[in-house]
């Protein structure tokens, strides 16, 4: 155990917790399934293996390996796509990797992209014992990776049990979670116990998990694997290619990049400012969640605008704004871009999404004041000159029209945000050298 719990009685209250644990949760499970059911029936892929999320995974033979066997679970597409760069180097080192994740756009990305490099692409179990249990008797992983927030009690109380390491890496604690974990000690301790290596995205990451009783020893910052993906460049046929499939006229384009609602209606305010100042321009959203199309579509057709959306195919005709409905497009997307404002940082969101993109492009960059999940991230950018910060959808208005005003600021802004980002470089060598250590002290099964 990592956690700095001393005796019997620290002991008992972690197996305490963990028996409530494996009761309440099926429970709760049992209570939330019809709303899980109709958020995975809009969103897609529910029928599909659904199999594995009760722990029906293919059986991943020892006799047929060729090499150490890793469990790696990425959540989503964000999280999908940044393990890009460490999965291709785990490949190259002749690592087995079984991949899961949870959302089905996750997964159909993760199938589309990354079958060369795994023995397997499957649906994470539900964390209830006896499905954990089934889907480790089926992997039979020799280490476990988990990434940024994952930390489910059962899947590590089965590494444990089993004697395999497991590694977070691009750790992070979001500010509600670290209030809960604070307000819950013993559950907190269920959920950070039983890591063997905390491979953490910043120093602030770090200095929390430590709070919560994690032990230095097993605390790295390595950085976040995000700065390291590559993201394939468009060339300029390409990219008046995407525009036209857009409907994009000439002219500067805006992108609301992953937004929430409140946030489509501001940038419909600054298409509509920007044109009033005299300048040419058209806006891209990109909406967090696709399945919220119906809503965009109802605020599109009372602001008078042209519209269009990607779901439906390439645009006959120029519009006002294009909305890409559509899934894992965003690194693609963004290179039409001038400016980008990143989503769900405006009040009353609070978390934010994240800028590494836009910055690795050397976009124009807007961030809201509600960027917790990224503060650091967001704090940097703005000390750096990279970033512009708003704090209502007022300002926003004014703030994007007078940088887009200005050509001299809009390229000193992104050549500060392609020179931050080129500075934070280096997490996948970091991560990839930890995880072979780790992987050389495992004895063999």
């Amino acid at each position: 155990m990592n956690l700095r719990l001393r005796g019997a009685k620290g002991l008992a209250e972690c197996l305490a917790v963990l028996w409530l644990y494996r009761i309440v949760f099926p429970l709760a499970l049992f209570l939330a399934l019809p709303a899980y059911l109709r958020r995975a029936w809009r969103r897609g892929g529910l029928r599909e293996k659904f199999g594995e999320r009760l722990g029906a995974h293919p059986k991943q033979s020892r006799e047929r390996r060729s090499g150490p066997l890793i469990w790696l679970q990425a959540v989503s597409v964000g999280e999908v796509l940044a393990i890009s760069p460490l999965l291709e180097q785990l490949h190259r080192a002749g690592v087995l990797v079984y991949l899961t994740t949870t959302t089905s756009t996750g997964y159909k990305i993760a199938a589309e992209r990354y079958t060369p490099w795994v023995v397997g692409v499957g649906y994470f179990p539900v964390d209830a014992w006896p499905v954990s249990a089934l889907a480790w008797q089926r992997i039979d992983p020799d280490m476990v990776i988990l990434t940024e927030g994952e930390r489910w009690p059962e899947h590590l109380q089965q590494a444990k049990r089993r004697r395999v390491p497991v590694i977070v890496i691009n750790a992070r604690l979001s500010d509600r979670s670290l209030r809960r974990m604070q307000w819950f000690r013993p559950a907190a301790s269920l959920m950070l116990a039983g890591v063997d290596r905390w491979l953490c995205g910043s120093s602030q990451d770090a200095v929390r998990l430590r709070d919560l009783g994690v032990s230095e020893a097993t605390l790295v910052t390595t950085g976040n694997l995000k700065f390291d993906v590559v993201i394939p460049r468009l060339t300029a046929a390409e990219l008046l290619a995407l525009r036209r499939e857009l409907g994009l006229p000439a002219g500067l384009v805006l992108l609301g990049s992953s937004t929430w609602p409140g946030e489509e209606a501001a940038m419909i305010e600054v298409l509509k400012a920007t044109r009033a100042r005299g300048l040419e321009g058209s806006l891209l959203l990109v909406p967090r969640h696709a399945e919220r199309r119906g809503e965009i579509e109802r605020l599109l057709v009372k602001s008078g605008l042209r519209f269009h959306f990607r779901s439906h195919g390439p645009a006959a005709a120029e519009v006002d704004v294009s909305v890409a409905d559509t899934t894992g497009e965003l690194r693609r997307l963004t290179q039409v871009a001038d400016l980008v404002f990143v989503g769900k940082s405006l009040p009353p969101h609070t978390e934010g999404q994240t800028p590494l993109e836009a910055a690795a492009l050397g976009r124009v960059i807007v961030l809201g004041s509600g960027m917790s999940n990224f503060r650091v991230i967001a704090s940097e950018l703005i000390q750096a000159g990279a970033a512009v910060r708003v704090d209502s959808a007022e300002q926003l208005v004014t703030t994007a029209v007078s940088v887009l005003s200005e050509a001299g600021r809009r390229e000193q802004l992104a050549q500060a945000a392609t020179a931050w980002h080129g500075r934070n470089a280096g997490a996948v060598a970091r991560t990839f050298a930890i995880v072979q250590a780790v992987l050389s002290l495992r004895p063999p099964a």
